[in-house]
């Protein structure tokens, strides 16, 4: 099974490789046709693995590949720890990737950086892989950053862009602040628990639970230390508030990426990072309790802002902030395989509504304003169909993947025990009815009502090239098949059956899924557990609310805007987030920036320091030079004064006058 990890790692490698060193020689479609085909191969040897990992009996794979260096009693080491976690992460980044690579042969058929792109997408599903499969916190870490990378580059790619180029850069400092705390955080980990190897750190933090550690001149749990840093860079890695503002600006991108990095993988690496540590987190409630209440804010709170959304892939953005959110709530309520099982649900339907709106897009003409759509289920019937399942996946409607994975969240935190549990139930009930609120909103606006399209987008999806569509309207149909099924055949052995064994470790007291597994009796019966549910009666009331302001009674709106205007104004300002990084930290950072330039350099340093050192040399030089006229007799008067000053000294101090 080794050579099968190996490969499975570097053929997006090598097919990065290939397309960005010799795209331009080998031409568009050999670069595409290299680059699809690796991410294919590494998406069906993902599915091997994880068939021998469920069915075949395969065991944990735990090894060290290569070690870089030792240093003492430490150990810097490239390693593969593949168990059915890691399958199960290997699958969706893989599948996922595909269904992009193969979307993007069309959405990006006449840009100039073809090759470029399907290079740096290759690199990224690469990144993602090492992250995931690492054995140790080096190797995490070097995914980490790489995946960082690829995604400043993708965010940025039409860099002549000037929105995009701050978008990217944006990002990237943002992210920078989450792993500061994540470098920190593994930081405390080898001081204290003495290795960089998952499996060494485990046992040692089982060993000694009660670890404390001096912080700052109190005793502090390592555990709580340890897990609230490595949580930072969760937050930055997967947009938890408040360090959630550079993913919906990263919409500056393509739509390929957004759908890749910024819906289904990157941004669930923070999820993944929370549920491979739940050794480390189990230990500390305080740890927990953070994660809980900060993903049940992001829940609710971006939700809300994508309600006044008007770019049709800043909505889905938003939507994305959200049901991060609600991993992270699942997370913190200790129910790691619900959070994980929503990663896997979301991955599908989210890839499937960002790709949707891709094809709007281009068919459009790079329309992106939902104001200047409308009936476009005329236009674009597979689109619109897919889209729609992608929505009713999304609001969790019965028998569809989000009902299953979304609906066991809201019931694993209902049973939680921990402080901040019931403020997280609130916010996540609540966020049921804005989701379906908001993504109708988009479904009507975009496929219902009438026809607001300018004359050159008509012409453009009237004229656009034959084979552009289809080639991106097969990834929709096969992303839609998960995101309707994969929830009700998985649920059950995902949840309930201990799919993930030692892979995720709870302590009893807090398996809120074996509580709810007690009343469990088949995906069937809990998809008709919804008629007495108070989260699918809340998001009927959304895709209602929805429907009659967008559909049938739209003149009501200009009211409703008009009514709610300063509320309508705090979400567009997006609570002022952006205006604090931006004015405040930014801001604050450039003119105190320039204050020390011109005081501190030019005034002090130049001024003073060098230049000033330099006037008045000059102008001592130039006093001396008085002195050097040349002549004999002036050197003689200066002779004979400095010889009376001398007497006059020499005779003072004899006679006692000095």
């Amino acid at each position: 099974m080794k050579s099968v990890y190996l490969l499975t790692v570097l053929a997006p490698l090598i097919g990065a490789a290939i397309a960005g060193l010799a795209g331009h020689r080998i031409g568009r479609r050999a670069a595409a046709t290299v680059t699809v085909g690796a991410v294919a191969l590494a998406a069906g040897l993902s599915l091997y693995v994880l068939y021998q990992h469920v069915w075949g009996g395969a065991p944990v794979f735990n090894e060290t590949l290569y070690r870089w260096a030792s240093v003492g009693g430490l150990h810097l080491e490239v390693g593969f720890l593949v168990d059915r976690l890691t399958a199960l992460m290997m699958v969706v980044v893989t599948s996922v990737s595909l269904a992009v690579h193969v979307y993007t042969i069309g959405y990006m058929h006449d840009d100039a950086g073809y090759q470029r792109f399907f290079s740096f997408i290759n690199l990224f599903t690469f990144s993602m892989l090492m992250l995931v499969m690492a054995n140790n916190f080096l190797q995490l870490f070097f995914g980490w950053e790489a995946v960082g990378l690829v995604s400043y580059l993708l965010i940025g790619f039409w860099y002549r862009k000037e929105s995009a180029i701050f978008a990217n850069l944006k990002a990237f400092l943002v992210n920078r602040v989450g792993d500061f705390g994540f470098l920190l955080g593994i930081a405390a980990v080898l001081m204290h628990y003495g290795s960089l190897d998952y499996a060494e750190v485990f046992a040692a933090a089982g060993d000694a639970p009660d670890l404390t550690m001096n912080l700052f001149g109190t005793e502090a749990l390592v555990a709580t230390v340890a897990a609230l840093l490595l949580f930072i860079g969760a937050m930055g890695k997967s947009a938890q508030v408040p360090l959630h503002v550079w993913l919906p600006d990263s919409m500056e991108g393509p739509t390929p990426i957004s759908a890749l990095i910024h819906a289904a993988t990157m941004v669930t690496a923070g999820i993944f990072l929370v549920a491979r540590m739940s050794p480390v987190f189990e230990l500390s409630e305080t740890a927990l309790s953070v994660v809980l209440v900060l993903g049940a804010i992001t829940a609710l709170f971006m939700g809300l802002v994508g309600l006044v959304q008007t770019d049709i892939k800043r909505v889905i953005a938003y939507s994305t902030l959200s049901q991060l959110g609600y991993m992270f709530v699942a997370l913190g309520a200790s129910a790691y395989a619900a959070g994980v099982f929503h990663l896997m649900t979301h991955a599908f339907f989210k890839a499937l509504l960002f790709l949707g709106a891709g094809a709007v897009i281009v068919a459009l003409h790079h329309e992106q304003d939902m104001r200047r759509m409308g009936n476009l289920r005329r236009y674009l019937p597979i689109t619109h169909i897919t889209m729609l399942l992608g929505t009713l996946a999304l609001v969790g409607t019965p028998f569809f993947s989000g009902y299953y994975s979304k609906d066991v969240i809201i019931e694993a935190v209902h049973y939680a025990d921990r402080t901040g549990a019931g403020f997280a139930y609130l916010a996540v009930l609540l966020g049921v009815f804005i989701t379906a609120l908001y993504s109708f909103r988009l479904y009507f606006l975009v496929f219902w009502g009438e026809e607001r399209l300018d004359p050159h987008a008509k012409a453009h999806i009237e004229h656009l090239p034959r084979y552009v569509l289809p080639v991106m309207e097969w990834p929709l149909i096969a992303l839609a098949v998960p995101s309707v099924i994969i929830g009700y055949f998985t649920i059950e052995p995902m949840l309930f059956g201990g799919f993930f064994g030692n892979a995720i470790q709870v302590l009893p007291a807090n398996d809120v899924l074996a509580t709810k597994g007690e009343s469990f009796h088949g995906p069937f019966a809990f998809g008709l557990h919804a008629a007495v549910n108070p989260a699918f009666w809340l998001a009927v009331a959304g895709a209602v609310t929805a429907w009659y302001l967008y559909v049938r009674r739209p003149d009501l709106l200009p009211g409703i805007n008009q009514r709610f205007a300063p509320v309508i104004a705090v979400l567009q300002r997006k609570y002022g987030f952006d205006d604090l990084y931006n004015s405040g930290f930014a801001g604050g950072g450039r003119l105190l920036g320039r204050g020390l330039w011109r005081v501190g350099d030019q005034g002090i340093i130049d001024g003073v320091l060098v230049n000033g050192t330099a006037r008045t040399v000059g102008r001592v030089a130039a006093v001396i030079r008085g002195f050097q006229s040349g002549y004999l007799f002036h050197y003689a008067f200066v002779m004979i004064i400095g010889l009376l000053v001398l007497l006059t000294v020499f005779v003072g101090t004899w006679r006692g006058w000095f």
